[in-house]
């Protein structure tokens, strides 16, 4: 009841007169409904019995009426109705979006992508069927059901009085039903998005399944995942379609005890059989308002299933809201200063220990160490993608913690070792760095990544579609359109995870004097995998374990007695791999080093 009081809460009032306007048609639907039961006592007693012909035209003139009034009011309701839960759908599905751009990557992260696009697509459903069914059951069944009744006590109430014996053991059935429905209905949405999950990642990684032969595999899996959710979906029907034989064996049995008290009362009276004609139409026009107002706890489960798995996620709070007084940050000089940064992720031990460097105003800091030393974790915490255990990380002198997300993001551009890119065109993927850039912007920005030729060379140019993933496009290009992106945003400090290690040489060179232009003049933090890159940084921190053990510019580094950095510039001099000392893996051809 909890949730069907938010879903009405939360909705109603938005929809007040187009609900008002549904329920004053469902009220005609009732009463024309009501009303055909009622008059056939006078067909039955005035036109056949008494065989009034006076009467006739009135009746049926009634009769037509009522029927237009009953097909308009079905009409206007079901236009009405649709129309309403359409844009709670469209509503909550923005919402639900909105919300998810609100949560932090940590969740994001940890949720699998399938199981979201289901409650987006499929569970928002959930809250346009709640208060679809409350309406019409309410201002339709139950207002019919009422009606019909009334006439069948005014026409015989001691007969009314005996069919309603059949109710509460429908009652206590519906309600055996509908909790036994609820998990189920819940354990096969989340079976459905395993299945929709499985074959989101086949479509993405299909280059990877059919380079290692994983047809067979991937199939039996999905077939497997299939026939779960396949028998869920039976169980789910046999449990809802019990109601069905229950009601209809209920009903056959009171219509079958009337029909005969009927058929005895006819030969063992004198009366009209007008009163107990009308009394067994009301009976037989109220069956199934009342088979569907039975049917409701169990359908309304159903809904409320689906429209809770909403709210289990709208109910997530933030996790990394705004501080209440935060202000904007200005950036002048693009100083970056950590200072006894301790950071760790939920599911796992510290990361960072005590972390403290600057990277200058308008210079590259490079950030060296092998595989798990914390590189990548730096660079996620200093757009707040995460906050931090301990310490404090300044801009321009400013904490970040203090001030608003969006001004903090709208201050950084960043380009992957992987880029990615949305559904649409090329022009669209780097006006996402500047929204409201120009066309001449874009063009120009690509001109500035080494872009702007391949671009053209495309069958429509800048309009060309990108594919899913940019998959239309080369590793180097998708790259180039990413350094372009990062370049119409304007930024003053960039994040690098340097993007040449994956790249073929051709390719590598455009992107690395992409990079280049890109670099000058902002402050520039750097994952380095190459020694080119490395030695051209004007600070290098070099980390260890989560820790800052040596930082300075190359040539200081490589002066330090007994410095990792040293000691591996000393064993590369001498022809030895000794790259394990920074995770770093010798390109010999090229005198530069990779990431390991």
């Amino acid at each position: 009841m909890g949730m069907l009081r938010r879903i009405l809460s939360e909705n109603v009032r938005d929809y007040l007169g187009t609900y008002a306007f549904a329920i004053v048609c469902l009220v005609g639907v009732s009463l024309s409904t009501a009303f055909m039961a009622w008059i056939l006592r006078d067909i039955v007693n005035e036109a056949f019995a008494k065989q009034r012909l006076d009467v006739i035209w009135t009746i049926t003139g009634a009769i037509f009426i009522a029927f237009v009034v009953r097909g308009l009011g079905t009409y206007g309701q079901a236009v009405a109705l649709a129309k309403i839960g359409n844009n709670i759908v469209a509503r909550y599905q923005r919402r639900l979006f909105s919300h998810l751009m609100e949560l932090g990557v940590g969740y994001l992260g940890e949720t699998r992508s399938a199981q979201l696009a289901a409650r987006i697509g499929q569970n928002a459903s959930g809250i346009r069927d709640v208060l679809n069914l409350t309406i019409t059951s309410l201002a339709k069944d139950l207002l019919t059901l009422v009606a019909l009744v009334g006439v069948m006590l005014y026409q015989d109430w001691q007969l009314t009085l005996a069919v309603a014996l059949v109710g509460p053991p429908v009652v206590l059935a519906l309600r055996y039903i509908a909790k036994r429905l609820r998990s189920v209905t819940r354990e096969a949405v989340l079976v459905n998005s395993r299945v929709y999950g499985v074959m989101q990642e086949t479509m993405q990684g299909i280059a990877i399944v059919k380079a290692f032969t994983m047809e067979d595999q991937l199939r039996d899996k999905v077939n497997d995942l299939v026939e779960d959710a396949e028998a869920r979906s039976n169980r789910i029907v046999r449990l809802t379609e019990r109601t069905g034989p229950l009601t209809d064996s209920l009903a056959g049995l009171a219509v079958a005890g009337i029909l005969a008290y009927a058929a005895l009362q006819t030969v063992n009276s004198d009366e009209l059989p007008g009163a107990l004609v009308s009394f067994i139409g009301a009976l037989l026009f109220a069956y199934d308002p009342a088979r569907r107002l039975a049917r409701l706890q169990v359908n309304l489960e159903r809904a409320i299933v689906n429209a809770r798995m909403i709210y289990e996620v709208l109910d997530i709070d933030p996790h990394q809201p705004d501080v209440p007084d935060a202000k904007e940050l200005v950036v002048t000089k693009g100083e970056i200063r950590f200072e006894g940064v301790e950071f760790g992720y939920a599911v796992a031990s510290p990361v960072l220990h005590n972390v403290s460097f600057v990277a200058e105003a308008g210079k590259t800091t490079a950030l060296v160490g092998p595989s798990g030393a914390g590189k990548t974790t730096i660079v996620n915490l200093l757009p707040r993608f995460y906050d931090l255990d301990g310490g404090r990380i300044f801009i321009d002198g400013q904490d970040i913690a203090g001030v608003t997300k969006h001004s903090l993001r709208d201050a950084i551009a960043y380009v992957s070792q992987h880029p990615y890119l949305f559904e649409g065109t090329i022009r669209d993927n780097i006006r996402y760095g500047r929204p409201g850039a120009t066309d001449e912007e874009v063009e120009q920005a690509a001109r500035l990544a080494y872009a702007h030729d391949f671009i053209l060379e495309q069958p429509d140019g800048y309009d060309t579609p990108v594919g899913e993933g940019g998959s239309t496009l080369s590793g180097g290009q998708r790259q180039r359109i990413s350094i372009a992106r990062a370049v119409i945003r304007n930024a003053p400090i960039l994040l690098l995870d340097e993007a040449t290690s994956a790249l073929d040489t051709e390719s590598e060179v455009l992107v690395q004097k992409a990079l280049d232009d890109a670099m000058s003049g902002r402050t520039v933090l750097v994952i380095a995998h190459r020694l080119s890159t490395i030695a051209r940084a004007d600070k290098i921190i070099v980390m260890m374990k989560g820790r800052v053990t040596e930082q300075g510019s190359h040539s200081e580094l490589a002066e330090l007695e007994n410095g990792i950095y040293a000691r591996f510039l000393k064993l590369q001099a001498l022809g030895i791999d000794g790259s394990e000392n920074l995770g770093i893996q010798v390109t010999p051809v090229k005198s530069e080093v990779e990431h390991g």
